[in-house]
């Protein structure tokens, strides 16, 4: 069976420019002889934002690959698919994120629920594992049928399983997941990594927003009702966490990083590093047009902010009121630009509420085409080593290295 190594990260590549610049970042772990798998995502929404096919991430990826002379493992996830929007991504993609957030609390068959509380009496009193299988078991069943699908077209073993359901409300308890763990088995989904939604909000591009101590607490409960799993169900050997954490948690890595030390679990991060954010930083670094073009991006998404944010209001928290207008970003200098940008939370430039905007505006970028795509070329210095940098230093090192 394809195994998923012990720590992965999934990278985006939104424009299909920068798999050698995030590879790199992996380069300079697997340099501290840290042994870290890169896996390169990009959604169904975000292919049909830009107009992109999922085999430019496969070839992005390998000749990145090819470039660098990598010699480890390397994925292409299929990021939040489902039956409607598997299809495109079946060939180029060995790695399958199976989304089925939205099945859950669709009631499921009452027989079915009676089978699941009679078949796990291990898993405690019949009233609370039927209120938690009556929430979750469509879910699971959903993803049971698609896992099926990409198996009959793939073969098993031939590809790495995630099922996510962290895009929904309320976060699943310790407790839920493992009735969650159970239901997988009995689907005989051989699942990699498992990513449900923890307590707080993790808005795009920006930190953690919630009470850390909790977040930690649940998240060391959730890697036991893992290992629970493991022993019990004889769910695979390897299945981890996966965190969507939307890119830059940096407070809650330390606990993470300490949780994973001391039960020897793996991680799957995703998404580490908002690479279009740096892309954009690069662009303002370089000054001159590739700056002229940042300004112009922000104008744009400004006046298209609430279109831009409607598809993300769950994952961002924007004040717009105190947005910069348009006309003093046109006056801003690189510094000003990138220390607005940059997530370095200690400089008094910062802004999450211009991150937040820009992380949601990659489409005014994509309407310009060949233009931004040019600029990347251009930049393409600045660029490269700010993406390198953003996975390097601000996620690898504080949640594998410390």
């Amino acid at each position: 069976m394809l195994s998923l190594s012990r720590y992965s990260f999934g990278v985006g590549d939104r424009f299909a420019h920068q798999a050698r610049a995030q590879l790199r970042a992996f380069v300079l772990a697997s340099e501290q002889n840290v042994d870290l798998v890169p896996v390169w995502n990009k959604s169904n929404r975000e292919h049909t934002f830009i107009g992109t096919e999922p085999l430019s991430v496969l070839h992005a990826a390998q000749k990145a690959v090819k470039e660098l002379n990598w010699k480890k493992p390397w994925h292409i996830d299929a990021d939040h698919i489902n039956l409607d929007t598997v299809e495109r991504f079946l060939a180029p993609s060995d790695f399958f994120t199976i989304d089925v957030a939205h099945f859950i609390g669709q009631p499921p068959a009452s027989a079915d629920v009676d089978a699941f509380v009679s078949r796990h009496p291990e898993l405690g009193k019949p009233e609370s594992v039927r209120k938690t299988a009556n929430k979750y078991l469509a879910a699971v069943k959903a993803a049971g049928e698609i896992y099926r699908h990409i198996a009959s077209r793939k073969g098993e073993g031939n590809f790495i399983t995630e099922v996510s359901m962290d895009e929904t409300d309320a976060p699943q308890t310790p407790d839920e997941l493992l009735v969650i763990l159970a239901a997988i088995a009995d689907e005989k989904i051989p699942i990699q990594t498992i990513a449900p939604k923890f307590t707080g909000r993790f808005n795009k591009g920006v930190d953690y927003v919630g009470d850390i101590a909790q977040f930690t607490k649940e998240f060391e409960d959730d890697l036991a009702a893992i290992a629970q799993a493991v022993r019990e169900y004889g769910l695979p050997d390897n299945l981890k966490l996966s965190v969507h954490s939307g890119s830059d948690k940096f407070s809650i890595y330390e606990p993470i990083r300490q949780a994973l030390q001391k039960t020897g679990a793996g991680l799957h991060l995703k998404t580490a590093g908002t690479t279009w954010l740096e892309e954009l930083i690069g662009l303002a670094e370089a000054g001159g047009p590739g700056l002229e073009l940042a300004k112009e991006i922000y104008r744009e998404a400004y006046g298209h902010a609430e279109e831009l944010c409607a598809p993300y209001a769950s994952v961002i928290d924007i004040d717009y009121a105190k947005l910069p207008k348009p006309e003093a970003v046109a006056n801003w200098t690189s510094e000003q630009y990138t220390g607005a940008m940059r997530h370095d939370q200690s400089n008094p430039l910062y802004d999450k509420g211009v991150r937040q905007l820009l992380h949601v505006g990659f489409k005014i970028a994509a309407k310009m085409g060949n233009r931004y795509l040019n600029m990347l070329d251009e930049c393409e210095e600045s660029i490269s080593r700010n993406v390198t940098l953003n996975i390097y230093e601000r996620h690898i090192k504080p949640l594998l290295i410390g």
